[in-house]
C-alpha cells in the first residue's frame, strides 16, 4: 500500500520481491523468449495500474493477474500477425522466372479469378504483393479486420478449390 501511496522504496521493494515469481509464472505459459519482455511489461502495466489496486488480494495475485492479462495480449497480437511458409522456387522476380513453374503460376490465375472480386483483391495485396495488412485496408478503403476475414475466406476458397481440382 505504501507503493500505491508513492513511496519509491516500497515499490523498489515489492518489484525486487516478486520480479522472479512473476517471471515464473509467466515462464511457464510463453516461450522462453519472450519472458523478459512479458516480465518487463507485466511490471510496467501494473506501475500505470497501482492506484487502481485496492489491496482486496495479496500484491503477488494481483500481479499474477497483471501477468496473465500480458500474456494473454501477446498471444492476441501474435495470432493477428499473418504467417507466411517459404515455398520453393517462388522469389521477388516471379515464378515465370523459374524453369518448371509457368504452369503453376498459370494454376494460381486460374484459382484467383474463381474467388469473389473482394476476397481476391485481399488476397493478391496481402499474400502476393506483400502489402501490410493496415496498408491494403486504406488501398481498399475498409477496416483491417475486413481486410483479414476476406484473406482467411480467400484462403479457405482456394483450398477448397484445389482440393476439388485434385
Amino acid at each position: 500500500m505504501r507503493a500505491k501511496e508513492g513511496a519509491r522504496d516500497a515499490l523498489d521493494s515489492l518489484f525486487a520481491r516478486t520480479r522472479d515469481d512473476v517471471a515464473r509464472f509467466i515462464a511457464r505459459r510463453v516461450d522462453p523468449s519472450w519472458v523478459e519482455d512479458l516480465t518487463q511489461e507485466t511490471f510496467s502495466r501494473a506501475l500505470r495500474g497501482l492506484d487502481h489496486y485496492a489491496g482486496r488480494a495479496p500484491v503477488r495475485a494481483w500481479l499474477f493477474s497483471v501477468a496473465r492479462h500480458t500474456v494473454a495480449d501477446r498471444y492476441r497480437a501474435q495470432s493477428r500477425i499473418p504467417r507466411h511458409e517459404a515455398v520453393d522456387g517462388w522469389a521477388e522476380e516471379g515464378v515465370c522466372a523459374h524453369q518448371g513453374r509457368f504452369d503453376e503460376y498459370l494454376a494460381l490465375l486460374s484459382l484467383l479469378e474463381g474467388l469473389p472480386e473482394d476476397r481476391r483483391t485481399a488476397f493478391v495485396l496481402t499474400q502476393i504483393q506483400g502489402m501490410p495488412y493496415a496498408e491494403a485496408a486504406r488501398a481498399i478503403g475498409t477496416p483491417v479486420g475486413t481486410v483479414r476475414s476476406r484473406v482467411a475466406r480467400g484462403r479457405r476458397d482456394l483450398a477448397r478449390m484445389l482440393r476439388q481440382a485434385a
